[in-house]
């Protein structure tokens, strides 16, 4: 239900920090409203950390398609998006083991400024509403009425490869190995003659050079990889359920507050859910802390018992996972039900909060009205 507002509320201009994604589906659900928005973004140009990179899009956490999801929200989907539903993935043996979805798994999207990315095609909705982006702007404090998405403030997992051009054909591949990516996955993504492949890794960041080098090396062994003009690159993640969303009296969205998928960092949907939910607390004088713990909460807990759980079982663990969820009639459905909310899951909880830490640490702020961009004014759950 929509809550009346004064005039001089429903006229103030509400600032966004950060054009990700979350930041961005925050300023359309705005926009859309009829509030005046301002986004502001420290780099240059939309997307700029990512370089191209491929990512996916999870598609299996709901029965229905997140692109008729995203329709619904109010969300334009003119972005690129390859529909994945067969795919191989490796064994610590390198055993192949083929995955095979009548309905897509995930969409492979492009992240970046790049035409037919995933940012690209949410600033030209948010701009199309009226929102203004300045780039190069750097948003220090936020004293008004306004929503904070600057990304992740530590690294939980870091993904380290390379972007290339190649012949090969289109399609998607990965590893479960911890000679090559530790507590993590080494993946390889192929649409359109270009690729990603790259180790992502939950430990042991001081080694990433040659986790990556063995992970290429085992690509090219087990799945033909061809490189042509190979560009280094490489991202963190930041992984932690908060007590409480809000830095002062603002809302935070995405990363910046911690929303991901710990167990695999499939985290774009929950990302953009966050800053529609965050739009929506601005304009509704909902509860942003109520909203998204009834809406992402469950999931968000449910997959650090999945991390905690990936952590603890090794390479013989992760044979034994794969050879289940590729036996399943329904793989997507299994998936589905790996990430929804169950009472083992739930008994399993306080073990895994002890064995699953963000390294999400900051202490330089605990006022209860803070007014500062980049600082963090809760503790993590």
């Amino acid at each position: 239900m929509i809550v009346d507002q004064d005039n001089s509320q429903s006229s103030a201009t509400i600032q966004i920090a950060g054009a990700g994604p979350a930041g961005l589906a925050a300023a359309i659900v705005l926009a859309k409203a009829g509030r005046q928005v301002v986004v502001h973004e420290a780099q240059h140009q939309v997307g700029n950390r990512f370089g191209r990179d491929f990512q996916g899009l999870e598609n299996w956490s709901t029965a229905e398609d997140v692109l008729s999801i995203f329709k619904k929200l109010g969300l334009e989907t003119d972005f690129t998006a390859q529909p994945c539903c067969n795919g191989t993935v490796f064994d610590p043996w390198g055993t192949a083991h083929t995955i095979h979805s009548e309905l897509p798994i995930f969409y492979m999207i492009e992240r970046g400024p790049g035409p037919g990315s995933l940012d690209s095609a949410l600033l030209k909705q948010a701009c199309s509403l009226g929102v203004e982006v300045r780039f190069d702007s750097r948003l220090k404090y936020l004293d008004s009425e306004g929503i904070l998405a600057v990304g992740p403030r530590a690294a939980d997992a870091i993904a380290v490869g390379y972007h290339f051009d190649t012949d090969m054909e289109d399609g998607f591949w990965a590893i479960c190995d911890n000679r090559l990516a530790p507590k993590g996955y080494a993946y390889l993504l192929v649409m359109g003659g270009r690729g990603t492949m790259k180790s992502c890794m939950f430990s042991d960041f001081k080694h990433e050079k040659a986790f990556v080098e063995r992970s290429l090396e085992t690509f090219q062994r087990l799945a033909g990889l061809e490189m042509k003009n190979p560009v280094p690159h490489g991202g963190a993640g930041n992984f932690r359920v908060p007590i409480s969303a809000y830095s002062g009296r603002h809302p935070q969205v995405g990363e910046q507050a911690g929303f991901q998928d710990t167990l695999w960092g499939f985290g774009i949907r929950l990302a953009i859910s966050s800053g529609m939910l965050a739009g929506q607390s601005l304009l509704t004088g909902e509860n942003y802390d109520d909203l998204w713990r009834r809406e992402l909460l469950p999931q968000m807990e449910t997959s650090v018992v999945n991390r905690a759980l990936y952590s603890l079982v090794g390479n013989r663990g992760y044979r034994w996972f794969l050879k289940q969820m590729t036996s399943s009639q329904n793989i997507r459905r299994s998936l589905r039900r790996q990430y929804q909310s169950s009472w083992p899951k739930r008994l399993l909880k306080p073990w895994a909060n002890t064995r699953y830490q963000s390294q999400r640490q900051d202490v330089s702020c605990n006022h209860v009205d803070c007014h500062c961009v980049w600082c963090r004014g809760c503790s993590t759950a």
